[in-house]
């Protein structure tokens, strides 16, 4: 069901975002999705995935430059995040298991056969769970400091979050969004973006209850050590993208970590933080579109 259009401006020209939405059994995905002019079906379509506490709206410069280049690009908000559904815990378990199932029930609901898959972050991490399930739905990997290898912990500003009782009054407060999004690299992010960001928390307590849900069922450590034994045995091609500011996950560890990998190649941002697309999306870019671009990286 499209929801709105919206335009943001690529390379100087106004590109079309459709925000839309699709209700897979009791759930309800919002998307965004950026098209190509000129459709290309050899291309396969690019699925962005956000971390914590991010949300779709994070992709909004990347998604018209994957649809420029050819792509159809999509960015879901995860359940419990940015304008998807918020269930409660008895509906919804927020582990990484229910993650994992609810996209590919979104994946099958959309008729995506097969994909370029595109993470950041700590929830991110989830969507490489999945590919590790169903590989055969995968062409290529980007990942864009996402705690990909064993050993990745979760930082304080995050973990704070699930505390009892201030954990819940902070995962309540609109304002924690803005603390965590510019304490992942130290760049201030603009009021009328941190706005967009703040919105779910502002018109309901599900979101803060969600998101509660979602740092209290993380389980870092086995899903971080999970990642690493499915990626050393992936044969298809990986970018592992960095920004060298990342407070939480360092480049030296990721730069290490990707050297082990048996197809992957890593590209550091300089002056870049934890959220790439957020802090220098123009680097994310340049290096995510030359990565999709080659005809075999293997």
């Amino acid at each position: 069901m499209l929801k709105a259009v919206w335009l943001q401006q690529n390379r100087g020209e106004l590109v079309a975002i459709a925000e839309q939405k699709q209700t897979v059994g009791s759930l309800e995905w919002f998307y965004r999705e950026a098209e190509p002019t000129q459709a290309d079906p050899a291309k396969l379509p690019v699925v962005c995935l956000h971390g914590l506490v991010s949300q779709s709206y994070g992709w909004r410069q990347v998604l018209p430059a994957i649809a420029d280049a050819g792509f159809r690009a999509i960015a879901p908000d995860w359940i419990g995040a940015g304008f998807s559904s918020q269930p409660e815990r008895r509906e919804f378990a927020y582990t990484p298991e229910a993650f994992v199932s609810a996209l590919e029930a979104w994946r099958a609901e959309l008729g995506i056969e097969r994909l370029h898959l595109v993470v950041q972050g700590y929830l991110g991490a989830v969507g490489l769970l999945w590919a590790a399930q169903h590989p055969d739905r995968v062409e290529r990997i980007a990942l864009f400091n996402t705690p990909f290898y064993a050993g990745a912990s979760v930082p304080w500003k995050i973990r704070q979050l699930g505390l009892p009782l201030a954990g819940e009054m902070l995962c309540q407060d609109p304002l924690t969004v803005d603390r965590v999004l510019e304490g992942g690299g130290g760049y201030r992010v603009e009021d009328a973006d941190l706005d967009v960001y703040r919105r779910p928390y502002l018109s309901s307590s599900a979101a803060g209850r969600a998101l509660l849900a979602t740092v209290r069922q993380l389980d870092q450590a086995r899903v971080s050590t999970e990642i690493a034994s499915a990626l050393a045995q992936w044969s298809q091609p990986i970018l592992v993208g960095w920004g060298d500011r990342d407070p939480w996950l360092t480049w030296v560890e990721a730069e290490a970590a990707a050297a082990k990998l048996p197809s992957a190649e890593f590209v550091r941002f300089e002056e870049t933080g934890h959220y790439p697309q957020e802090d220098w999306p123009e680097k994310l870019c340049q290096a995510l579109l030359l990565f999709l671009r080659r005809a075999d990286l293997r």
